[in-house]
């Protein structure tokens, strides 16, 4: 058989500087054809926004499809990135130049590199190569014979399933085409499995989806196993999300086998993702509760059943009675530094010594002024009473005295701010639920623990016979949906991601990083619920689905030097309604690791009641944003006309200069032009958001 045997040294100076040359040349052509880089010279011309993936002349939307980054991205970093054979892979290649002492220049998609030839070949002739041996030099075997250009890629394709005795079926015809036009080298086993996986594809995945997440696989050497090709093929997805969720959470409620202890949490995890305002409104219901129970015109019935529904929920003691609900016990010396939570106030001061009164006093000072969650006028009463202190006598039942009266006064002020701050954190991210349960619980808690006495109270709230239980909960409902806002919604998104655990791995490696609560993700329950042997077939492929999601999610995104690329799919429940939000985000980052907020570009995938199916696309350049809406209705042209001014101020604020608002219907499919955009027609949320 014929060989070519591939070298870096003993070949003519000639043809390395001639090898070089064109390898230069090469490289800065393909930059100029298919890279738009940031460019970090500031006299440089930025009218163009500075992607990396993104060729904005070939860009665009349409009704039926929309061109994923990270397809675009994979074929920008596989232009970039040097050629790297291994043993065994095969790949379709033309004899560019020949020179003299049997050294050829061969082309291999956009690379080139100089090889020795055992034999004469012709200059201009392609043949299919493989990789026969990588070490000390690398040697190509010639696979077919001399293909011209006028052969045809049939021809071709079956000119190599012969050599290769490889089967001519029409998936591995469409894998050998596949390959054949993105230049890429691989393997007779990599084909092989490649094949079957085809062969054998699931219900919704198109024979496109898969070539391209298998592309990837090589392309990124990938292990080419089944459990990361289905979590490529789940990343591709924008929609879905939910019903996978539902399907699986149905499944863990009705097995029987799991143990309890993880079935319970896996159950308490997936409603918190479920229903991301839960804790919300758990919080207004405390709050009102609270208030009533301090409130002397309540009636003594509707005072005992918000007591007991406290008790019920774990967050008052059984014992407690409505003389001392709000009492502390179990008494335990904070350090200053440490004073926190409104409940460790209260702990200070029934442990200071009588002695030390003066410092006492400045230091409540000091915690009441950088409380952000309470209000001046309620700062100003605290102040008030924080300054009685030094006019009594110093001994310790004054101290138990004023601690009973700052704790009521603390109570009374958190569960009235409760309503008004029911998205807003102080300075060490704690919300207004963390202070009231601070002063109530005997026992120090974290945000973790305190998240779940609201999902148990609301529980309970929700499954009460009581008329007065059931009027706070349909009041505290009503409240959250009508305070929907910008805030509301990060929170949301931040609720599900966190819960989800997506990227559980990675804060593994952070040293501060609460393990406890890593723990209690979705993610990383799953790992333990598919390692279970008791697991029941169903449950498990369940489990595998949700999990081929959320990876495929990391899969999807990626990076290329300072380029990044994120993938996120969300399920929400709003209120009832379901959706799947989709996001990609694609920036840069700096070199000391952070994100450049000055240069990002955001598209966001909807499928909305009102206005149907949408396309946001948000770009920001220098700090200048453009957003471009994507949609069919001509109507939506004069609404979008008041929130010009709203959201140019809401930038401005952030130190960002809107450039303008775009409303656009989408294109026309482009039959010629299907080859370079995902053929995915499918719905991607059903949530109207507010600009």
């Amino acid at each position: 058989m014929d060989k070519l045997i591939g070298t870096e040294t003993g070949r003519p100076q000639k043809a390395l500087l001639c090898a070089k040359a064109k390898r230069q040349q090469q490289s800065t052509q393909s930059e100029r054809k298919t890279t738009l880089r940031y460019d970090t010279e500031p006299n440089k011309n930025r009218s163009q926004l500075h992607q990396g993936v993104i060729d904005e002349r070939s860009t665009y939307m349409t009704a039926t499809s929309f061109n994923p980054i990270q397809m675009q991205q994979a074929a920008v970093t596989s232009a970039n990135q040097p050629l790297a054979l291994k043993q065994g892979q095969v790949f379709h290649g033309t004899i560019k130049q020949l020179y003299p002492d049997q050294m050829a220049e061969i082309q291999v998609g956009q690379q080139k590199f100089i090889a020795k030839l055992e034999v004469p070949l012709k200059a201009g002739d392609a043949h299919f190569f493989q990789v026969t041996g990588i070490n000390p030099q690398t040697e190509l075997k010639v696979v077919t014979g001399p293909m011209g250009q006028t052969a045809s890629q049939s021809q071709q394709i079956n000119q190599l399933l012969e050599s290769m005795n490889l089967p001519k079926s029409a998936e591995m015809q469409q894998l050998l085409s596949h390959f054949m036009k993105a230049q890429l080298p691989i393997s007779k086993e990599q084909l092989m499995q490649a094949e079957m996986w085809i062969k054998a594809l699931p219900e919704g995945i198109t024979k496109l989806d898969a070539l391209q997440a298998i592309q990837k696989m090589v392309e990124l050497k990938m292990p080419m196993t089944n459990d990361v090709f289905q979590a490529l093929i789940s990343g591709q997805k924008t929609t879905g999300m939910i019903s996978v969720m539902e399907n699986f959470t149905q499944l863990l409620a009705k097995d029987t086998a799991l143990l309890e202890n993880l079935k319970q949490n896996l159950l308490q995890q997936v409603q918190a993702i479920a229903k991301p305002f839960e804790v919300e409104t758990g919080s207004l219901v405390l709050a009102k509760s609270i208030q009533i129970l301090t409130n002397n015109a309540a009636s003594m019935s509707d005072k005992i059943q918000a007591m007991n529904m406290l008790k019920e929920a774990g967050i008052l003691p059984q014992q407690a009675t409505l003389q001392n609900w709000s009492s502390l016990s179990d008494l335990k010396s904070v350090q200053p530094n440490q004073l926190q939570q409104a409940g460790q106030v209260i702990q200070t001061i029934l442990t200071a010594q009588p002695d030390k009164t003066t410092q006492l006093v400045d230091q409540l000072k000091l915690w009441t002024a950088n409380q952000s969650l309470l209000t001046n006028e309620q700062k100003q009463q605290i102040n008030q009473l924080i300054d009685r202190l030094n006019q009594l006598p110093a001994n310790k039942q004054t101290l138990e005295i004023f601690a009973k009266q700052m704790q009521e006064q603390l109570i009374k002020a958190f569960a009235e701010n409760s309503s008004e701050r029911l998205f807003t954190q102080d300075a060490n991210a704690l919300s207004v639920k963390d202070h009231l349960l601070s002063l109530l619980k005997h026992e120090a808690t974290t945000p973790l623990q305190n998240d779940a006495f609201m999902r148990n109270l609301m529980k309970n709230s929700v499954e009460s016979s009581q008329s007065m239980i059931q009027q706070i909960v349909t009041q505290a409902d009503a409240h959250v949906q009508n305070s929907m806002d910008s805030k509301a919604m990060e929170h949301a998104l931040k609720t599900v991601l966190k819960n989800l655990g997506l990227s559980y791995e990675a804060t593994l490696s952070n040293k501060s990083a609460d393990l406890q609560e890593i723990a209690h993700q979705l993610k990383p329950q799953l790992h333990t619920l598919l390692q279970e042997t008791h697991t029941t077939p169903q449950l498990k492929e369940a489990a595998e689905m949700l999990m081929a999601r959320m990876n495929g999610m990391q899969l999807a995104s990626g990076e290329n030097g300072h380029q990044h690329q994120l993938i996120m799919q969300v399920p929400l429940d709003f209120f009832g309604k379901k959706m799947d939000a989709t996001l990609q985000w694609n920036g840069r980052m700096k070199d000391d690791g952070k994100i450049d907020a000055n240069y990002a570009r955001i598209l966001f995938y909807l499928q909305m009641e009102s206005m149907k199916e949408t396309v946001i696309d948000m770009q920001v350049q220098n700090r200048v944003v453009t957003v471009t809406v994507f949609n069919e209705n001509n109507d939506i042209v004069p609404l979008t006309e008041p929130l010009k001014a709203a959201l140019k101020i809401g930038l401005a604020e952030k130190e960002y200069q809107l450039s303008g608002v775009f409303i656009k219907q989408f294109e026309k499919a482009q039959p010629e032009k299907t080859t370079s955009v995902v053929g995915q027609q499918e719905e991607h949320s059903k949530v109207d958001f507010r600009v």
